[in-house]
């Protein structure tokens, strides 16, 4: 027998003061992870039998309880070490008007579990479990579909909000699960109502997908199966633009990024790093080219006709920009990840085999706020991304330019100029408008390697005409 789930101690003494009233279930994705065998990430606790005021009063001795809203019967309860728990009551809804706040919330006190599920997205999250003896409530087969990794939707009522689509997408990747075909129709139909989506919505669901990915390539599949990639039209752009096989055997561009974008996952520059960086490196690899819809020709190289894409990744760099602003992305990812898909080819121009000092210090430059170890991981997520191609001598390149950038302690951070203002001042230079052309001219002598300390930065300073 499976068992009730392993809860933390503040948790179960909350339940337990609930249960002398009410009649607590846990609900939706944490019961779903831990089916799953994950450890679960969230509490949610779903109590019948209770009205608002009782639920709150058997919470009360636990702390201070914060009421998200009466008319939707949820408490939220922070336990100890800051989480925090959603107690609600069960609760119908009816669509009262378009988008995804378009719905009248009625807590009930006396639904049953069925009638409490029926309300929920997907099957695999309409299961429910009681905490203290492990029976499940699985009035839609969840348990099912969650052993064939498969998203259904529980009824007709999905698409009455449209954000459900956007959380398939994002639970496909997270799970490495996939569509039910119904769904996939289903959500076909509901495409039109994406408008009426706020965009901080969109973004919440796009984060989870760059944060939490498991397998991205699910996600990008059920934006297809589903119609919606069509309102992300510079990732749309990328299915049927082609590739020279020679240098692309898997596909077209989108096959090839979503390959990228699962590589992506398994390296350990994504693996051992916090939300930001994964939200960069994320979005750097889904629109590494984007550019290339808009730059592949037929074109002679090496002697034969072949597609090429020439200027792709400077083309790729506004695109990134348009495609972040279009899902509510926060403004401050748009410069690291312009950057990375503008330079994510630079191990293979201008460079004969070596990077020199002056070239590693200026990319670095060019790179900030994203780093040459970010786009040591994103190049590497390329060259794994053309299965069943290998290209050892690809990613024997990118180790060369990390060693080299340790090498001048210049793999996580740009170079900062050594000379500044005070050491102008310092030399009797009066504050003017000839500081900020020799400051520069100083910071573009320091990263071609003419001084690499302040004392060479005063010397050369000083052969300066004054």
């Amino acid at each position: 027998m499976r068992g009730a789930p392993p809860l933390p101690d503040d948790l179960r003494a909350m339940l337990e003061a609930v249960r002398r009233a009410g009649r607590p279930r846990l609900v939706g994705g944490g019961v779903r992870d831990w089916l799953l065998g994950l450890v679960p990430k969230d509490f949610d606790i779903e109590v019948a039998g209770i009205d608002f005021d009782g639920l709150r009063r058997a919470l009360s001795p636990f702390g201070a309880t914060d009421v998200v809203g009466r008319s939707f019967g949820v408490i939220k309860v922070r336990g100890a070490g800051g989480s925090v728990y959603d107690f609600s009551l069960p609760r119908r809804e009816s669509k009262t008007g378009a988008g995804h706040r378009g719905f009248a919330v009625e807590p009930d006190p006396g639904l049953g579990d069925a009638e409490a599920a029926a309300r929920r997205d997907f099957t695999v999250n309409a299961i429910a479990i009681d905490p203290f003896t492990g029976a499940l409530s699985d009035p839609f087969n969840g348990e099912a579909d969650l052993r064939a990794r498969v998203l259904r939707h529980t009824s007709a009522a999905f698409a009455e909000d449209p954000l459900r689509v956007l959380r398939g997408f994002q639970l496909a990747s997270r799970l490495d699960f996939t569509l039910a075909p119904a769904t996939a129709a289903l959500c076909r139909e509901m495409a039109p109502a994406f408008a009426e989506l706020p965009v901080e919505r969109i973004w919440g669901e796009w984060d989870k997908w760059a944060v939490e990915s498991t397998r991205p390539s699910r996600g990008i599949e059920v934006l297809e199966q589903t119609g919606w990639i069509r309102h992300f039209p510079e990732v749309a752009a990328l299915r049927g633009t082609p590739q020279e096989p020679d240098w692309h055997p898997e596909g077209d561009v989108l096959t090839h990024t979503a390959h990228c974008l699962d590589a992506l996952v398994s390296l350990e520059g994504w693996t051992a790093s916090q939300a930001p960086r994964r939200r960069v490196l994320s979005f750097a690899v889904l629109a590494h080219d984007f550019g290339k819809p808009a730059t592949t020709e037929r074109a002679e190289r090496r002697g034969a006709m072949r597609w090429v894409s020439h200027g792709h990744e400077s083309a790729g760099g506004p695109l990134a920009d348009s495609f972040l602003r279009r899902i509510g992305a926060p403004l401050d990812l748009d410069p690291p990840v312009r950057a990375l898909v503008a330079h994510h080819l630079v191990h293979h121009h201008g460079v004969s085999g070596d990077f020199t000092d002056a070239q590693v210090r200026r990319l670095a430059r060019r790179l900030s706020p994203a780093t040459i170890d970010d786009l040591a991981v994103v190049m590497t997520a390329d060259s794994l991304g053309r299965p069943p191609l290998a290209s050892p001598e690809t990613l024997a390149l990118v180790d060369r330019l990390r060693a080299r950038a340790s090498s001048l302690a210049l793999e996580s951070a740009a170079p900062r100029p050594i000379i500044l203002g005070r050491h102008l001042i310092a030399m009797g230079r009066r504050p003017g408008p000839e500081f900020k052309p020799l400051l520069d001219a100083a910071f573009e002598a320091q990263l071609d390697g003419a001084f690499t300390d302040e004392a060479g930065g005063l010397a050369w300073l000083g052969e300066r005409p004054r």
